[in-house]
């Protein structure tokens, strides 16, 4: 990591360890909500920070089992309507028509709240020699017209957030090229990628942007991070690091959003998607090299090289 962004990371960490301390205070721990089970519902693309944020949890408060479904943003949004899933965590808030489904079924509001933004990363071959890309080129990928034949990889080919995100915000409706592929899992992204000089890879950042984690460090020995065109600088390419996707200079960034369907408001699922919006849980997403939503974070002037 270049040392402008190690600097930018670590003045910003200060300012987020200040402002959580100081504007929100510490959270409260509560005994309410212990000695439950539940379910959650989450999108498979955000597995690894979702994990991290239930290790923690459930070490704070002993006798709680959080267990996650982790499964393709449409499958998660069908277990709004399972009576045994409480907490769904995925890319956007819930319809009009979705909630007077939830309404007229369970005699409760469902609550949405955004807690995080992550971005959508590329991810080509080692031996790949294109990994710049501007986003008409990306369109172009993704649509089969590409000056070049890749094969666009994703964790499914349908039903995803990450097929949805590139659908809606870069082919604008238009239709996938018939040779994109769909892997069983973002970690089956990855492994496609790297044994396919030809393909092009889509994955939630938190799957390959944490350089302290093992497993990541392991994905990023097989596969390389494309840069994108800045949104800011023409002819400038960034990575889906902290700084450009704070500063929104990546051009792929999406939502982490929770949605909260229960009655009881001391139950479990009220509790665990208040500790994503509170300091610890937003510390969390600040670790796994997403951008916390909740906390109020001070911008300062700060320069950013990729």
């Amino acid at each position: 990591m270049p040392q402008l962004l190690k600097i930018f990371r670590t003045f910003f960490y200060a300012v987020f360890l200040f402002t959580a301390f100081t504007g929100c205070g510490n959270e409260q721990e509560k005994d309410s909500g212990d000695n439950e089970t539940i379910y959650i519902s989450a999108d498979e693309s955000f597995k690894p920070v979702i994990d991290s944020q239930i290790q923690v949890y459930e070490a704070r408060h002993p006798g709680t089992k959080i267990i996650p479904l982790y499964k393709p943003e449409a499958a998660c949004i069908k277990d709004l309507m399972v009576d045994s899933i409480r907490v769904v965590i995925i890319t956007r808030i819930f319809l009009p028509e979705e909630e007077n489904a939830i309404v007229d079924s369970f005699k409760v509001a469902p609550h949405s709240r955004i807690v995080a933004r992550d971005a959508v990363a590329v991810i080509v071959n080692p031996k790949a020699p294109d990994s710049l890309f501007t986003m008409d080129e990306l369109k172009d990928v993704l649509q089969g017209r590409f000056k070049k034949d890749l094969i666009p990889v994703f964790d499914a080919t349908r039903a995803t957030s990450t097929v949805r995100f590139l659908i809606d915000s870069v082919l604008h409706g238009d239709t996938l090229t018939s040779k994109a592929r769909g892997a069983s899992s973002s970690e089956g992204v990855i492994d496609y990628v790297s044994k396919t000089p030809g393909a092009i890879g889509f994955v939630g950042v938190s799957w390959v942007g944490n350089h302290e984690d093992t497993m990541q460090i392991s994905f990023l020995k097989k596969v390389k991070i494309a840069q994108l065109e800045s949104t800011d600088i023409k002819g400038s390419y960034v990575l889906p690091v902290q700084a450009n996707i704070y500063y929104r200079r990546y051009p792929m960034i999406r939502d982490v959003v929770t949605i909260m369907r229960e009655k009881n408001s001391d139950g479990l699922g009220h509790h665990f998607a208040s500790f994503l919006s509170n300091d610890i849980g937003q510390k969390i997403f600040w670790r796994a090299y997403l951008i916390p939503a909740v906390q109020n974070l001070s911008r300062r002037p700060v320069s950013v090289e990729e």
